[in-house]
């Protein structure tokens, strides 16, 4: 694609957890890439059609699709439908009316990666799904809120599960949201549950991913053979929203906005 990849990671990932350059990220390809393939969802269309959407975006506004090759990873985005929490791989899966669909598109450009991931609705979706995706937006925007130099990391999982509470819905614990820069996935742990073993303190110029997973059922989950593809245990729809962060003195800015 000739647009440079990022350095081989080794182990669980770099140890980084601060940038000195805080936007390096660049707010444009991983958002507008994700975008771009969001605007092809529709009844009839496969998965494997949004990542050559995404694909084709990122090559051609020099950024390199992060998950392509990533530990194995075969595509530019993950595409993760209904029952799916996390990390789907692109194939000749026909999204159908009703379906929910999230989107993970990271990109890496400038020496950063940029990571972020949003549900959207293919069609008609019913009730109980389409408050479900709504919800898990909400518990994102406000876990970002509550991100505050001096607090734990621990308040963000603190803020997603008390308000998921409030619906019944499940929170998954065993993914979660990670250090982010030049580095994949750094050292830092981000979990959306209330952990207190997760008390790392927050900093100015810490980046990181915020991305809670919420279910309708169970936050227990079964892997598919393929090492990758994460669906609820009960096969109860679950949905999931991100955005890359970077702490400032006063709270948190939002490094992947179109």
């Amino acid at each position: 694609m000739g647009n440079p990849a990022p350095p081989p990671e080794e182990g669980p990932g770099g140890k980084e957890e601060k940038t000195g350059e805080g936007g390096g990220v660049g707010g444009a390809p991983p958002p507008r890439a994700m975008a771009e393939a969001a605007k092809h969802i529709a009844p009839g269309v496969t998965t494997d059609e949004l990542d050559r959407v995404a694909h084709e975006y990122m090559c051609d506004h020099g950024a390199y699709p992060s998950t392509l090759g990533y530990r194995g990873f075969p595509k530019s985005l993950c595409a993760s439908v209904n029952e799916v929490i996390c990390h789907g791989i692109p194939d000749s899966t026909v999204l159908r009316d009703g379906d929910i669909v999230n989107l993970d598109v990271t990109a890496y450009i400038g020496g950063v990666h940029g990571d972020n991931n949003a549900t959207y609705l293919c069609g008609e979706v019913d009730e109980e799904s389409r408050l479900l995706v709504e919800r898990t937006r909400e518990a994102l925007n406000r876990a970002i809120k509550a991100v505050k130099p001096g607090r734990r990391v621990n308040v963000i999982g603190r803020v997603i599960e008390s308000y998921a509470k409030r619906f019944g819905y499940g929170v998954v614990r065993d993914f979660t949201g990670h250090g982010i820069n030049s580095s994949f996935h750094s050292g830092l742990i981000v979990p959306h549950y209330d952990s207190p073993y997760h008390d790392t303190l927050i900093e100015p110029g810490m980046t990181f991913t915020i991305e809670p997973m919420l279910t309708l059922g169970t936050h227990d989950y079964d892997m598919w053979e393929d090492g990758w593809t994460v669906v609820t245990k009960d096969r109860k729809r679950t949905a999931q929203f991100e955005h890359t962060l970077v702490v400032t003195d006063t709270g948190a800015e939002i490094l992947t906005l179109p």
